[in-house]
């Protein structure tokens, strides 16, 4: 009676179990529906995973029964413009300059392809010695000794080296030869002491200090482009500006040995005089 395989569940035991008891009350018809309600619950579950797993392809198959909507395609018409009139005055560009000659003579040295005999027309490919003196090119072409040696670059028959020219509105930091006041630093704080009013407005209030002020020294050796960048106020800045507008030529600065156009910067101090 009391074994490993006693089942408490079986009906003839819930009977005795409940022999004397009330059998409406919900115990005995929880345990006397326990395997059909079992049963019932594992069912559902199944249904209900199966559904959750399908539901996309379902979600799907239901759109690709709706038939979709016709998409609305807007026209618009568009207008070309006529092409510019061409200037029939306007000269076209000049043809690019004959490249310079190589530093060492060239023999033609055509890449080889396979032909039949009959069929062939260049000439010899040239030979071990000539290749001693000349080096392989695409046409026989003389050299100049004292050309540079130029690599991976086109050459041509011109004897006039080619000189490119840097941009002349080029604002330099840094040059060879930098500019200069004429006479040098001395007279140029000279010329400060001398051309600087100290404003008013400084002197009431005892504003001194020093204005960092930079400005370009152009090729003839004016001045422009004169800007504060850093100031003290009170009016000291404006007369900086006003005392190099008014300064003498500069010699400018120098690079690759021509005069170009350099940005410099220089303090500017204004110093009240003590009363002592």
């Amino acid at each position: 009676m009391f074994g490993s395989k006693l089942d408490i569940l079986k009906q003839e035991w819930i009977d005795v179990v409940f022999s004397s008891r009330n059998k409406a009350y919900g115990a005995y018809e929880l345990r006397r529906d326990n395997s059909k309600n079992t049963v019932k619950a594992l069912v559902i579950a199944i249904v209900l995973f199966v559904f959750i797993i399908s539901l996309p392809t379902i979600i799907n198959k239901i759109k690709g029964l709706i038939p979709k909507p016709d998409q609305k395609v807007k026209i618009t018409d568009v207008v070309l413009l006529p092409p510019p009139p061409v200037d029939q005055t306007k000269k076209p560009p000049p043809p690019p300059p004959e490249p310079p000659k190589p530093k060492v003579d060239q023999v033609r040295f055509p890449p080889p392809v396979v032909k039949p005999d009959n069929e062939v027309k260049e000439k010899e490919p040239p030979t071990v010695k000539e290749l001693q003196v000349a080096d392989p090119g695409q046409k026989d072409q003389k050299g100049d000794p004292n050309a540079d040696i130029r690599i991976d670059e086109p050459v041509g028959n011109s004897d006039i080296k080619q000189v490119v020219e840097a941009d002349p509105n080029q604002i330099f930091t840094s040059v060879e030869q930098v500019p200069e006041f004429p006479g040098g630093l001395d007279k140029f704080g000279a010329y400060l002491s001398k051309a600087i009013r100290y404003p008013a407005v400084a002197r009431e209030n005892g504003t001194q200090g020093r204005v960092i002020v930079t400005f370009v020294v152009e090729r003839d050796g004016s001045l422009t482009d004169i800007k504060v960048t850093r100031g003290i106020g009170s009016g000291c800045d404006e007369e900086a500006v006003r005392v190099l507008k008014n300064s003498p030529k500069w010699k400018p600065g120098i690079q690759n040995g021509r005069p170009v156009r350099v940005q410099y910067s220089v303090p500017i101090s204004f110093t009240l005089a003590s009363d002592n």
